[in-house]
């Protein structure tokens, strides 16, 4: 048995000033952004929230900007395999995690959890 749920809501920036676009969804959304001083996470930027709003994370890229969603999981291969079954397909393996692609097109990563209260609200698969 391994648990799941939609952790992450995640604003892809393809952009030159990765800053401008931090300050504008901050501003727009009324969340400090908080980058990481790991030079290894300089691509990301996460927004603060309350404790019980969904996490949201700006993420420099070079595909065109969109939003994606982070499915948390307490295993990853469990959750790529069920989602498989279900129709997704796996992409590409980044680091710890894999980017999905659903039926419709549309991409979705699977990671290690990422809110403190994954235990409690996550679903529980066989």
């Amino acid at each position: 048995m391994h648990k799941s749920r939609l952790g992450v809501v995640v604003i892809d920036c393809e952009t030159d000033d990765f800053d401008r676009e931090a300050e504008f969804w901050s501003r727009a959304l009324g969340g400090a952004a908080n980058r990481s001083p790991d030079p290894e996470n300089e691509n990301y930027i996460e927004l603060e929230t309350a404790p019980d709003d969904m996490n949201l994370l700006l993420q420099k890229v070079e595909h065109p900007s969109r939003v994606h969603l982070d499915i948390e999981t307490d295993d990853i291969e469990a959750e790529a395999a069920r989602l498989e079954k279900l129709g997704a397909k796996r992409v590409a393996k980044i680091k710890r995690w894999w980017v999905m692609e659903a039926p419709s097109g549309h991409r979705f990563c699977l990671v290690n959890p990422q809110r403190a209260d994954f235990e409690e609200g996550a679903n529980e698969w066989e």
